[in-house]
């Protein structure tokens, strides 16, 4: 659901919440990325950060040199414009992905929960191209909406105390892929052999909100031969323009 306007709630002493809705939705994701741009070529005065997520955007500020009452102010229009903001043009980022066995232990769990086989779930998460939403949890996390119905499946009830990096999970309508070893409570199905996260590069993160995933499934040897061309800098990432539409999460 998108609000009819946006509302302002505080977070502390030193950020505002922009929330634009209640969901996961591409429209209202669209709403968020906006400000965030408009923020950026509007540079406020006192304005620190502005941070998107799912539905809302956190915008830091110095309250030394702007109240949050102003600040408001300020930002009300700007959350009100629509269609205004220019993004770049959203690329597809293909992810190479071994699923099930130890790279993806859940598998079978996902596949037993939703009725189907294992072969059946690899070919229904690989066949969408996921809407990159947010960036968060840990560094170069991306959260992608638009999970299939028939292979949405809860979070672990304990979280594990250790996931692999690369590894790829699935949690209610989202999956996504840890990009270093962390804890974690999704369900593993795959993991990936690309580096999502490199503090090197710029910009570090090699996922991006407002771009778009698809798994493309690999085998053993293929995952082996991939991680070797990475290790010696000769693998060259696979990406085109994105040509459809986005997804609702409820599709």
């Amino acid at each position: 659901m998108i609000y009819d306007r946006p509302k302002f709630l505080p977070g502390g002493d030193s950020a505002l919440f922009v929330e634009f809705g209640d969901g996961i939705d591409p429209e209202l994701n669209r709403r968020v990325r906006e400000l965030h741009l408009a923020i950026q070529e509007a540079g406020l005065p006192g304005v620190v950060e502005s941070v998107p997520s799912y539905r809302s955007l956190l915008v830091y500020y110095d309250p030394r040199l702007v109240c949050a009452e102003d600040l408001m102010a300020e930002l009300d229009p700007l959350a009100r414009q629509e269609g205004e903001s220019v993004f770049p043009p959203p690329m597809v980022i293909e992810i190479p992905t071994i699923y099930g066995g130890h790279y993806g232990q859940d598998l079978d769990f996902v596949a037993r929960h939703n009725g189907l086989s294992p072969e059946e779930v690899i070919c229904l998460h690989s066949e969408r191209e996921y809407l990159i939403y947010m960036l968060g949890f840990i560094p170069g996390f991306a959260y992608l909406g638009g999970v299939s119905p028939r292979i949405r499946t809860p979070r672990l009830a304990t979280p594990r105390a250790r996931i692999p990096a690369g590894s790829v999970g699935i949690a209610e309508s989202q999956t996504g892929i840890y990009p270093a070893e962390s804890p974690g409570g999704w369900r593993i199905i795959g993991r990936t052999p690309l580096e999502l996260f490199d503090p090197a590069k710029e910009p570090p993160a090699l996922l991006q909100a407002g771009n778009y995933v698809r798994f493309a499934p690999v085998s053993d040897r293929e995952f082996i031969k991939i991680r070797e061309q990475i290790e010696q800098t000769t693998y060259r990432l696979k990406q085109h323009p994105f040509t459809g539409e986005a997804r609702d999460e409820s599709v």
